[in-house]
């Protein structure tokens, strides 16, 4: 005869845990579709702001210059650089050509070929450069000084007059300090 044995019941069933696992499955894949619709909707339009420029003149102190060295001898484009700010532009970046492409003597690149802020930095050069218009929408300028580039202009341009009353794009500068209150940042 078998005697019968009391079965021993069931472990009940402990429901933190798959609730959790199902929030974090949920947090998981919000996380991936937000990523995945900034990556793809990119609102990446013009970082500029169109300007009436006083006296119809465009000067230094309002253009934003890329130095990049496309072959040069190492040190060039800081040199290039060091003189463009006592000119008075703003200079952003100074690195080795992004692309790495190499340059025989030297190329201005903006948003256009004919763009007044190119057109000024153009003023700025002994040689005569290649002048590539990318249409990019900061209307920022790269300067690629390459193997065969010697130096700046001793007297650069100025200015570059621009037709009565047009709005220009000009990239927004945004100082590296503080500006004291009351003071104009142009």
């Amino acid at each position: 005869m078998s005697a019968l044995r009391p079965q021993p019941r069931p472990h009940p069933i402990h429901w933190r845990t798959p609730i959790t696992m199902v929030i974090l499955l949920a947090v998981l894949i919000g996380g991936v579709w937000w990523g995945w619709n900034s990556l793809t909707n990119s609102s990446a339009e013009q970082n500029c702001v169109e300007q009436k420029l006083p006296n119809n003149r465009l000067v230094p102190k309002q253009v934003v210059v890329n130095v990049y060295n496309g072959g040069a001898r190492s040190g060039t484009a800081q040199r290039a650089a060091e003189e463009l700010r006592k000119r008075g532009f703003n200079v952003h970046k100074v690195a080795n050509e992004p692309k790495g492409d190499k340059i025989d003597v030297v190329a201005v690149r903006g948003a256009a070929a004919d763009s007044p802020e190119l057109r000024l930095v153009l003023g700025q050069l002994s040689q005569v450069p290649e002048k590539v218009g990318d249409d990019r929408g900061d209307h920022t300028v790269d300067l690629v000084v390459g193997v065969k580039y010697t130096r700046l202009n001793n007297r650069g341009v100025a200015s570059i007059a621009v037709p009565t009353d047009s709005m220009v794009c000009l990239p927004s500068i945004r100082p590296s300090q503080s500006i004291p209150s009351g003071e104009n940042p142009n």
